[in-house]
């Protein structure tokens, strides 16, 4: 098997980096990475016990598509049901909102509203 050309093991590396969470910010003197990229970075670097054979690239592309899917589902259920995050509440007075009606203001005896 020949061993796939070194720009293109970059390129799969880095859309791989771009698909994972973010990871949280920390102070730039402590640049210690999650273990899943000490791993990815591992597999990919040239001091690897051995060089990435045709399959283990095709399965690295196959991840990347699947990663790209799921965000391109979580982006679309997000967009198509608005509400799925919010309370109950906010969900009745945005429906309300939406057929042109106001909820009324609850009245409480210390004159505050609710």
């Amino acid at each position: 098997m020949s061993n796939p050309n070194p720009s293109r093991l970059r390129s799969l590396y880095r859309s791989l980096l771009r698909e994972l969470p973010p990871k949280p910010r920390s102070t730039p003197s402590t640049q210690v990475r999650s273990p899943l990229h000490q791993r990815l970075r591992q597999s990919f670097s040239g001091d690897a016990p051995h060089e990435p054979h045709e399959h283990a690239v095709a399965q690295a592309d196959q991840l990347l598509q699947y990663l790209k899917a799921q965000r391109q589902y979580t982006t679309l259920l997000e967009r198509y049901n608005p509400g799925m995050n919010m309370d109950e509440e906010e969900r009745v007075r945005l429906t309300a909102r939406r057929v042109g009606m106001d909820l009324p203001i609850e009245y409480e005896k210390g004159g505050e509203k609710s």
